[in-house]
């Protein structure tokens, strides 16, 4: 597969063991986002033997050995900053894409192998944090044992879904959210929209071993779902499940009927939509044909007054053809998912299969990841935060962060130059939109307060077991919190993370330890790269407030609607510009392929905005003096560079196809020069003109924020 240049969405895999992930509520920096919510309590022991540096980008923060500087900046101006870097850098064998994002990430995976692989083994229910540590990874590590057991962890699943005579019963496999098993609905548990200072109960769609409707529904994607097919009836024969082959046929038919109940990834993203509250005791007449009160049971909220129903049309859809599948066909459907879960924790053949269609196949991933990157991943999203405590003293000392508070500080002031300065809203929507970015909340870092895992029950040597009561002890966590008081010093990253989010619901940014460095974060860098990274990052998330989704909370986080009419239709008018620029990109190896803007919309409006605003910061922070040229560069193109240069970015052609269709962000390639082509300065400072192809004319351009 011939590698393309794309997002860094290179998100560092996650084991069986990780735990349900809050109501999509994050507005992350890229599709790397990890929303688990992994703390822990008290220290964790172990013997360093030293620290990992990260890689510094230049003298002066930005690479320009990896430039190409033959490319005009208003042609390519991706190629300007990243040309030479692309041309010379191979993706790594073992993932299927590669760039400023992976480099962290990999920095931190070494990180956390030092830190794990330094935890002493002992008596994980005596020894505290670090026995559970030490035998959770060394317990995926003991390959032979796991060899030797074969299909065997597996086997009372597939025993119990054998067992499953009728309807009822499977819907109570289906309700098991700490086990493995498949269901065509998700559950999950986080703030509620409507009542920020609640956890509430949130119900979506699911079923869809393919991830994304459109997986199913369009031609281009027929290899695909052949694939998938033999993939299952693979899955099926390792497992010993009757039948293989035609059962494998009937769960692709089911899974296709279900994908056309499925709302759109653009519907299931508009918060308009999606709060539709509605008692537990009214699924039944609301959706009838699934046993919903046995579903409930099962996952143990059934005490909980209602959920939110995030796609209430397609949900009793959904529960219809359930009621219509045969029981045959929804244990196959269940046996399948529940193999394909445990994959990756079972014997080489399961982990090869899995790994054959899902890495190597769908996202052209040539070679497996080390087993240690593996059973570093395991242990992470078992207890991430434990691990992350050791990371922070390591790895963020206190002055970073005070570095970090004067620069959100900068670029806050400047989100608030920029809302004064708007003509197009008016006084009474200016007054709120100043409230909430008032109210901003701000985490960097680390939380202050760590979970106890003093609950969670580890075993030495028990790999399987050991990743199901991770899982169950995450759900059992967050089950229990319904209807509680929101935690607001929560995180919904480890620290450890290389990403940032905005939460509506909290109306907070946050940024964890991991993602400030450099490209991104350098304290010794040029301030204008500064700006340009993560200025430029913080104002993406604060953007993300006020995005096509964000601004439909206030600045307590409640979902209302606190526009007037009149700047509503102003601010839909330059989004639809917007997105119209970013689906008109083409990617000649894929044709017919484009991103979604509606999809991608309030991630591109972020990187519009955030730009802006940080170019705002920056202005401000020479208090009026003259920036110094560095080698030949002005202070504003090289805050323009450091912007580009976070989204250098390689993936193969299979992991962009899988990109634009699954994925929320617009492509790395696009994201380093899309947002610049609405900036005036830009144009300034790089002397763009009407001959340039990147050229947009002034009346053009897309001024938002």
């Amino acid at each position: 597969m011939k590698k393309t240049l794309l997002s860094a969405a290179t998100l560092l895999a996650l084991s069986l063991a990780a735990p349900l992930a809050a109501h999509e509520d994050h507005g992350c920096l890229d599709d790397g986002c990890i929303t688990q919510l992994l703390f822990a309590e008290g220290g964790v022991a172990g013997t360093h033997s030293g620290t990992i540096a990260a890689q510094r980008f230049g003298s002066w923060g930005i690479d320009t050995a990896g430039m190409d500087r033959s490319a005009r900046p208003g042609e390519d101006f991706f190629r300007y900053v990243s040309g030479t870097w692309a041309n010379t850098t191979a993706i790594p064998a073992d993932r299927s894409s590669y760039g400023a994002f992976a480099i962290l990430r990999d920095l931190s995976e070494a990180r956390l192998r030092a830190l794990v692989e330094s935890y002493p083994p002992g008596n994980p229910e005596t020894d505290g944090d670090a026995a559970k540590i030490a035998a959770l990874y060394q317990a995926f590590m003991d390959e032979a044992t796991i060899e030797t057991l074969g299909s065997k962890p597996v086997a009372p699943l597939l025993a119990a879904i054998r067992a499953a005579r009728d309807k009822d019963q499977l819907a109570a496999l289906m309700g098991q959210r700490g086990g493995l098993s498949g269901s065509f609905f998700g559950l999950t548990v986080s703030d509620d929209q409507r009542d920020p200072d609640r956890y509430a109960l949130y119900l979506s769609q699911s079923g869809l071993g393919l991830g994304d409707r459109e997986m199913y529904l369009r031609e281009s994607f027929a290899p695909q779902r052949e694939r998938y097919q033999a993939y299952i009836a693979q899955m099926l024969q390792l497992a010993g499940w009757n039948r293989p082959e035609a059962n494998a046929q009937a769960i692709l038919a089911l899974e296709t009927r279900i994908a056309q109940a499925h709302w759109t990834r653009a519907e299931s993203r508009d918060r308009d939509k999606t709060y539709n509250p509605l008692a537990l005791a009214d699924f039944g007449a609301n959706a009838p044909g699934f046993p919903w009160a046995t579903f409930f049971r099962a996952a143990g909220v059934d005490n909980a007054p209602r959920a939110v129903v995030r796609q209430d049309s397609a949900i009793p859809n959904i529960a219809a053809i359930y009621a219509d599948t045969d029981v045959a066909t929804l244990q196959a459907w269940q046996a399948f998912h529940t193999v394909d879960a445990a994959a990756p924790l079972l014997s080489q053949a399961f982990v090869q299969a899995e790994f054959e269609f899902r890495s190597k196949f769908l996202s052209g991933q040539p070679e497996q990841r080390d087993r240690w990157k593996r059973g570093v991943a395991l242990a992470e999203s078992a207890m991430g935060e434990a691990i992350g405590r050791d990371y922070v003293a390591l790895y963020f000392p206190p002055d970073a962060k005070a570095k970090m508070d004067a620069l959100v500080a900068n670029v806050k002031a400047a989100m608030g130059a920029r809302l004064d300065a708007l003509t197009w809203m008016g006084p009474q929507t200016k007054t709120e939109a100043r409230a909430k970015l008032e109210n901003f909340g701000l985490k960097i870092g680390h939380p202050d307060q760590w979970r106890d895992y003093s609950g969670l029950t580890v075993r030495n040597g028990d790999v399987f077991g050991n990743a199901l009561r991770s899982r169950q002890f995450e759900w059992d966590y967050r089950r229990s919190r319904i209807g509680q008081p929101v935690d607001k010093g929560e995180w919904g990253m480890t620290p450890q993370t290389v990403n940032a989010y905005y939460s509506s619901v909290k109306n907070e940014i946050v940024f964890p330890a991991a993602i400030l460095q450099p490209p991104f974060f350098d304290p010794d860098a040029d301030p204008a790269v500064n700006y340009g990274a993560i200025g430029g990052v913080i104002g993406h998330e604060i953007i993300h407030g006020f995005d096509d989704q964000g601004r439909k909370s206030d600045g307590n986080g409640l979902l209302r609607d606190w526009w007037t009419a009149e700047d509503a239709a102003k601010f839909e008018a330059q989004a639809s510009k917007l997105g119209a620029q970013y689906e008109a990109y083409t990617f000649p190896q894929l044709p017919g392929m484009h991103i979604n803007g509606k999809v991608a919309m309030g991630e591109n409006i972020g990187d519009l905005g955030g730009l802006t605003i940080a170019l705002e910061a920056y202005r401000r922070s020479l208090a009026g003096k003259p920036a110094p040229a560095i080698d030949g560069f002005s202070g504003e193109q090289r805050l323009f560079m450091g912007w580009g240069q976070v989204w250098r970015t390689l993936w193969r052609d299979d992991a962009l196809r899988q990109q634009l269709v699954n994925g929320t962000h617009s492509p790395g390639h696009i994201r380093a020069f899309a947002p610049l082509r609405n900036v005036d300065a830009w144009y300034e400072a790089f002397g763009v003109t009407e001959n340039d192809p990147l050229w947009i004319a002034p009346e053009d351009r897309v001024r938002i924020w």
